[in-house]
């Protein structure tokens, strides 16, 4: 008799979820504590300006949206970002003031 496959042997751990839906994750940096939440391209809709390298972050473009983790933090602290100017941004400076 075949074996049965099972479900769940020998694959990976669920993916983070938090990334793929939406769910924001904490991060600390020399900066301070940021929450950090991703949105994939098919949930990117609006135009954003991105304050690590002052450019568009157009509709369908991946990026995250960063905000401070105290809870003084309020929705317009929120602000999008590359990815890239995200990680990079102990490296160099934002060039608008948020």
């Amino acid at each position: 008799m075949p074996r049965r496959n099972r479900p769940g042997r020998g694959r990976p751990e669920r993916p983070d979820l938090g990334s793929v839906s939406g769910w924001a994750h904490p991060e600390s940096g020399p900066d301070g504590e940021w929450l950090v939440r991703t949105v994939p391209g098919s949930h990117a809709t609006k135009t954003y300006r991105c304050p690590g390298c002052d450019h568009e972050i157009r509709p369908g473009t991946p990026h995250v949206v960063v905000w401070p983790a105290d809870e003084t933090g309020s929705v317009a602290d929120r602000r999008h970002w590359h990815r890239a100017c995200w990680e990079a941004r102990a490296r160099r400076r934002p060039n608008r003031r948020w």
